[in-house]
């Protein structure tokens, strides 16, 4: 695993980890590398120095010597005002637990569902009329489609979305 400092268009500045360079380049290039602070898929590696190891059998050094790096905080940035179908943003970065435990969340959807992407409102309707097999399903619905289908008797959550565990 291999640890970025990472910024985004909007200047917040955050770190991630990923299993090789690679991983980020794929990552990033298919828009699943998200600023926590904002959102931005734009989203790029910042400079970072190498950490330096001392020759063996020096004595009175630390095995790693780290560099020194100035990190300069970001201005705070007023969040865009949201839009009626957008779900609330975060007020800050997420821990690495909660991380962990929405990536476990998503391979179960992801093993146990069907992913029916921009079609989830019909396919939930057809579902709960009988006209589909009853099993479960995921994808994406507007909050007012969401909304509609609770209304309708149909049970559905919303759950935050996370990058894969597996890079």
């Amino acid at each position: 695993m291999i640890r970025y400092d990472l910024h985004c268009d909007q200047a917040h500045e955050f770190d991630g980890w990923f299993k090789d360079s690679e991983a980020f380049a794929k990552l990033a290039k298919a828009g699943l590398v998200e600023c926590p602070a904002c959102g931005s898929t734009a989203v790029s590696k910042r400079l970072m120095a190498p950490a330096v190891r001392k020759a063996p059998g020096v004595k009175g050094r630390p095995d790693r010597v780290e560099p020194a790096r100035a990190v300069a905080k970001a201005p705070v940035a007023t969040p865009p005002a949201p839009t009626p179908d957008a779900p609330p943003a975060l007020a800050g970065p997420v821990p690495a637990q909660v991380v962990a435990l929405l990536q476990r969340m998503r391979a179960e959807v992801e093993k146990h569902c069907d992913y029916v992407g921009q079609d989830f409102a019909d396919e939930a309707r057809k579902i709960h009329r009988g006209e589909s097999d009853r099993t479960g399903i995921y994808g994406e619905a507007s909050e007012a489609d969401a909304e509609a289908l609770r209304d309708e008797g149909i049970e559905v959550a919303r759950i935050p979305w996370v990058p894969r565990a597996d890079g």
